[in-house]
């Protein structure tokens, strides 16, 4: 059988990997072994942060909602079980877009909301 060298294998993966660990600090963009590290603790990082990003969007929409319901005289819990109420069903992303782009049909379904608990 003959015999297999492996350099440009192991050259070729050695590249792809430094390029991946481009514009990091010192030996993490350097040495292969370090480039490595840093390659899986980012990909580590963006798994989690890919969930994280959901809930943080989901507390700025809903940090949003209470803004806009307390300048329209009512609070968000009362906002959100007034729509449950009424049957209102509209996520809080598209509400929270609402209450930024239009002022008058968010104070509209909150007006409907609140009268429906009231």
């Amino acid at each position: 059988m003959a015999r297999v060298k492996r350099g440009v294998t192991a050259h070729r993966r050695h590249k792809r990997l430094l390029k991946g660990a481009r514009g990091r600090t010192g030996t993490n963009s350097k040495l292969v072994k370090r480039a490595r590290e840093s390659m899986l603790h980012a990909l580590a990082y963006a798994t989690r942060d890919r969930k994280q990003r959901k809930r943080q969007m989901r507390e700025l929409w809903i940090i949003r909602i209470n803004a806009a319901a307390r300048q329209n005289g009512t609070t968000y819990a009362k906002l959100i079980a007034g729509m449950k109420a009424t049957n209102i069903e509209l996520d809080r992303k598209i509400l929270a877009d609402l209450a930024i782009r239009d002022p008058q049909a968010f104070a509209k379904v909150v007006a409907t909301a609140t009268g429906a608990s009231a």
